[in-house]
């Protein structure tokens, strides 16, 4: 089958196709080997845990592209009838392929296919001609989801000689974690609203790209059932490829006629192929794909946490995953567990971590893709197990509110030292302007900052500790010499004449120790306590005590 497309004088014919065609490349786990693949032998390394990695692959893509491998298999192995993956790429091309009965030549798993026919993650155009699509992008990172602002964070058409790899990588990262960018540019259904954020949230096992997509493999398929009832999904025959589905834009599939691991697609696009050289067509649509809006981006993603009170998907901000929302993901109740995060009796003890990922998206901008990975410990692990998390989860939160104090006293002694020590005619401090506000804000950042990358490393010290008394005390004492450091590095940019410039120092020391030592904190203020009692205490004093 040919057709003439728009941007070519030549036949558009099959391309790169995935289950045949070796344009996928990883790179082994024991040797480090790159190896080109196609996308059936890349299920088969993947069930050996043979993929370390995919070089061609882009940080904020590699959720987008684990979620589709699992969703792909777990729709592949379903509709077999099978548990197990499939030991041979004979066996996994011949299941694939069985997902697209009406193209039988493969033209669904093709990047570039006839446009009245489907192509990989690309709806068929009924019309049969895309001569009205006016937006014609010619690299791979152009058609990806990130929006940069003026070229400054991320150059955009960087990637002018994309390969086909690229293309893959960049329609999966655009049809499945896309927001709103204008009318016609629908997101996916699986976020909470256009400028909202897929987010994948999961357990990680010991091991690499194979080891997680063996275990969530195992862990979606028991949620199967589980799905069908509660979001009335189909159970037989529902659309599990969305991009089989020709659409002109006009009309929207509803959740009743989808299967529940269904991969999705928001935009029309059409690839083509001049002169050995891909580029991408793109239009807008009169309405959204999956009709969701009011779902809040509840859709049942198994890598995706609920807000049980707010009834809505979670939406990272520019913060990302930082210690206030990790440790609530990992160790609160705010959050409904999606499917991928849920301990299984089969998890390993040891070498397991939390892995959190996602992009956070604003107005017309991108504010980051943030990943985060928290080692789960045996105790961890066993709560987990036992659902008995409220113990550990007080010992974070208190940490989380020590930090939030000791800042507080930090910024308020940098307000002392960039309002050069002031005082009123009672003696006390002068209330700050509120550009010495800001700037006392801007300079506390830093403390926070290292709290938060040291969180988790020492709250897990001191929740597998046999003294946890002890542990939280040395910390605290850690935190007030954080926190003392950071006011004395501020100094350089406090006031610079000599009289000023001590009088401020001082009184800012002052105010940070006095706050310290107060009632704010008294957990601080007895560790600071003990501390120097212990210092002043000297081996010949403790001898002669007892002599």
């Amino acid at each position: 089958m040919t057709t003439k497309i728009r941007g070519s004088d030549v036949a558009q014919t099959l391309f790169g196709n995935l289950l045949d065609e070796r344009r996928l490349h990883y790179r082994r786990t024991d040797t480090g080997e790159r190896v080109a693949t196609t996308l059936p032998e890349l299920f088969v390394a993947m069930a050996q845990d043979q993929v370390r990695d995919f070089p061609a692959l882009r940080p904020h893509q590699r959720h987008p592209w684990h979620a589709f491998l699992v969703q792909l298999a777990a729709i592949a192995l379903h509709q077999s009838e099978r548990a197990e993956p499939f030991a041979t790429a004979v066996e996994w091309r011949a299941a694939l392929l069985a997902l697209t009965p009406d193209d039988p030549d493969g033209a669904a798993w093709c990047l570039v296919s006839p446009v009245n026919s489907p192509a990989f993650m690309q709806a068929a155009e009924p019309s049969r001609s895309i001569n009205s699509w006016k937006n014609c992008l010619v690299a791979a990172d152009e058609l990806d989801m990130l929006v940069t602002s003026k070229n400054h964070d991320l150059k955009a058409a960087r990637m002018s000689h994309s390969t086909p790899e690229e293309w893959v990588y960049a329609l999966i990262s655009l049809q499945t974690q896309e927001g709103f960018l204008g009318a016609g540019n629908y997101g996916t259904s699986r976020m909470n609203g256009g400028f909202a954020s897929r987010c994948g949230v999961g357990v990680h096992p010991r091991g690499s790209w194979g080891a997680r997509w063996c275990r969530d493999l195992v862990a979606v398929a028991r949620t199967r059932d589980e799905l069908v009832e509660t979001f009335g999904f189909s159970s037989v025959n529902g659309f599990a490829l969305v991009w089989l589905i020709s659409w002109d834009g006009s009309d929207s599939l509803s959740f009743a006629s989808l299967d529940p691991w269904y991969i999705e697609i928001c935009r029309r696009v059409r690839l083509i192929n001049t002169a050995d050289k891909l580029n991408a067509f793109v239009t807008g649509s009169k309405a959204q794909r999956i009709a969701a809006k009011e779902l809040n981006g509840i859709t049942g993603d198994p890598w995706m946490p609920v807000d049980g009170a707010a009834s809505k998907a979670l939406t990272i901000g520019s913060r990302g995953f930082d210690y206030k929302l990790a440790t609530e993901l990992l160790l609160g109740k705010k959050f409904t567990k999606p499917t991928a995060q849920i301990w299984l009796p089969s998890d390993d003890t040891e070498g397991v971590y939390l892995l959190a990922q996602g992009v956070a998206r604003g107005r017309g901008k991108t504010e980051g893709y943030h990943e985060r990975c928290i080692l789960v410990s045996r105790t961890v692990r066993k709560a987990f197990l036992t659902q008995s998390t409220d113990e550990l989860a007080k010992l974070a939160n208190d940490r989380i509110a020590a930090i939030a104090e000791v800042r507080k006293m930090l910024w308020a002694a940098l307000t002392v030292l960039f309002g050069n020590g002031a005082r009123d005619e009672s003696g006390k401090d002068k209330d700050a302007s509120d550009a010495v506000k800001d700037r006392a804000s801007l300079f506390a950042q830093p403390f926070e900052a290292q709290c938060d990358a040291q969180f988790f490393p020492e709250l897990i010290e001191e929740i597998e500790a046999e003294d946890r008394e002890m542990v939280r005390h040395q910390w605290l004492l850690t935190l007030a010499d954080h926190a003392e450091s950071i006011l004395q590095s501020a100094f350089t940019a406090g006031p610079r004449s000599g009289q000023l410039r001590y009088r401020a120092q001082s009184a800012a020391l002052g105010r940070l120790r006095s706050m310290m030592h107060g009632n704010k904190l008294p957990a601080l203020a007895h560790a600071l306590k003990s501390n120097k009692q212990t210092i002043s205490t000297s081996p010949e004093e403790e001898t002669h005590d007892h002599a």
